[in-house]
């Protein structure tokens, strides 16, 4: 008897420490998934339905308060293909943040977080609350269940760099923009069509002194037919828009911190910077940049826009500057990147077409792998196009010869838009998903347009100022203090600098100044973030 309880004992004894100890272990992406037992039982790692028996999942996601997810018929088919049923939770978007913040406080926390995006799921949360083991890795599951999203991401390494937290682990799936646009960091610069005909123009600009006498032209040769001193060459609300654009003429990509050759930088305290603002000085003394670039609204802007007053002008679209039709519109070029002699080379900022935060999976979830293959499907082309549009006879039929064909909405519904808005989540939100055109769709005169001086303009230049990447903790609050000061100081003084209040004789002055507030420890934090995501 007593060595019967002296056995016992001694298991006792050697289980508690593999239980203490479990709990020192870091959790890792590369392990195997903890869930192994409850979750990969009927999964099917293939087709549909995704589980043989029925299963319910709790999400939480902003509601754009257009429609009950529950009546919203993609979700409903979807729910029938796979055999995953849904409670959601869908508080309206301004009071998501502050629901999302409370479930982590309380732990009353659904299966899984729905397209948060990182105003809501900041990057800082995912690392955090991945350590605590609030959000499971997603390493494992990506790499057994989701097979789309793994070949987007062997595709183009950078998705997963982007999404790899410092630990080595991923908490989060993102939205991927392979869309002709997604490359746009922000509307494009466009050039009134007319005037370049009235004024006999038969190629842009291509550097900036091509582009200074256009101005010039524009100024001064009554382009617009009035018989007025009425034209303004170039107009902007605060550079807000045109600022990157023309800044890469001079080698930049960013108005911050960006990364040229594995170095980073601060462009607003650069000699390349100088050499931007002295020439913007100079178009505002020469009356070449809208007087009022610094105090109008964007009202104002779209106001001279459809009297026909601007020659160059940033928006995402031209007509929504002008007033023109899409057929009109296609006679506005995109701007054309210049070069400069600071920068020979073409360059221009670049989205990367990534965003983070929009799928996470909490340690609550007792099915996630059957979670991971729901998703996958998003990330695939037929299930891109299926969330986007919905299933057919909606918005959308489909021809003998295969092209969709747009359906006109219900009464009671202004556009297909609108009632788009109640049959799919993928509207209003940055949704877990593939980003791009939809196929079989008749493309427009006008989409064709875009599309054609995208690829010729700034696709073939385009270039990520900075990726995307993790700060740690102390990283994030340092940042945090030093940028406030840094970026309010440089938005006053661009502004002084260009029109002139400021002389360009007072440049050591500014950079003393940026300096002075932790610029190199800025900097470096930085350069030890991209090096970690350079290396994964």
């Amino acid at each position: 008897m007593k060595k019967l309880m002296m056995f016992f004992v001694l298991i006792f004894i050697g289980l508690t420490i593999v239980a203490c100890g479990s709990d020192d272990e870091p959790v890792n992406g590369n392990d195997a998934s903890s869930n192994e037992e409850t979750g990969s039982e009927g999964v099917n790692k293939e087709g549909f339905p995704i589980v043989d028996e029925e299963i319910t999942l709790s999400l939480m996601a902003p509601g754009t308060g257009i429609e009950e997810w529950d009546n919203m018929v993609t979700l409903q088919q979807y729910s029938e293909m796979t055999n995953i049923n849904f409670d959601y939770i869908t508080p309206p978007m301004s009071d998501f943040q502050t629901r999302l913040n409370l479930a982590f406080a309380s732990q009353d926390l659904s299966d899984i977080i729905f397209a948060a995006g990182t105003g809501n799921l900041t990057p800082g949360m995912e690392v955090d609350y991945g350590r605590q083991g609030v959000l499971i890795p997603l390493n494992d599951l990506i790499d057994e269940y989701a097979p789309n999203l793994r070949a987007l991401m062997d595709e183009n390494p950078e998705i997963e760099r982007s999404i790899t937290t410092p630990d080595g682990n991923i908490y989060s799936l993102p939205f991927i923009n392979n869309h002709p646009t997604a490359v746009w960091p922000r509307g494009p610069l466009w050039y009134k069509g007319d005037w370049l005909q009235n004024l006999g123009v038969e190629e842009l600009p291509k550097t900036v002194d091509e582009f200074y006498d256009l101005l010039v032209r524009f100024r001064d040769e009554d382009p617009n037919n009035t018989g007025q001193d009425d034209t303004i060459p170039l107009t902007d609300v605060q550079m807000n828009s045109s600022r990157a654009w023309l800044m890469a003429a001079f080698g930049m990509k960013e108005w911050g911190i960006e990364e040229h050759d594995g170095e980073v930088r601060y462009a607003p305290s650069s000699e390349n910077y100088k050499a931007y603002l002295e020439f913007m000085n100079r178009l505002y003394e020469e009356e070449l940049l809208d007087p009022e670039t610094f105090s109008q609204a964007d009202e104002q802007k779209k106001a001279k826009g459809q009297e026909n007053r601007i020659g160059l002008f940033p928006d995402w679209f031209s007509f929504f500057t002008t007033g023109q039709s899409e057929e009109e519109a296609i006679e506005n070029p995109m701007f054309q990147p210049l070069t400069s002699d600071v920068s020979p080379e073409l360059i221009v900022p670049g989205n990367p077409g990534i965003s983070r935060g929009t799928f996470s999976i909490t340690s609550l979830n007792e099915h996630p792998e059957a979670t991971m293959r729901w998703i996958d499907y998003w990330y695939s082309t037929e299930g891109r196009d299926f969330f986007d549009k919905g299933p057919e006879g909606y918005i959308w039929e489909l021809e003998e010869d295969g092209m969709r064909v747009p359906l006109d909405p219900p009464e009671g519904y202004d556009s297909s838009e609108d009632y788009r808005a109640t049959l799919t989540p993928a509207y209003g939100i940055t949704a877990p998903m593939l980003g791009d055109l939809v196929e079989n769709e008749p493309r427009s005169d006008f989409e064709l347009f875009i599309f054609s001086e995208t690829e010729a303009k700034i696709t073939p230049y385009a270039e990520t100022p900075f990726p995307l990447v993790y700060l740690t903790d102390d990283e994030q609050s340092t940042v945090n203090t030093i940028q406030q000061d840094l970026n309010s100081y440089v938005e006053q003084m661009e502004a002084r600098f260009i029109t002139g209040v400021e002389p360009l004789s007072n440049w050591d002055d500014y950079v003393q100044t940026i300096e002075s507030m932790n610029l190199e420890e800025y900097v470096q934090i930085h350069q030890e973030a991209y090096d970690r995501w350079a290396q994964n």
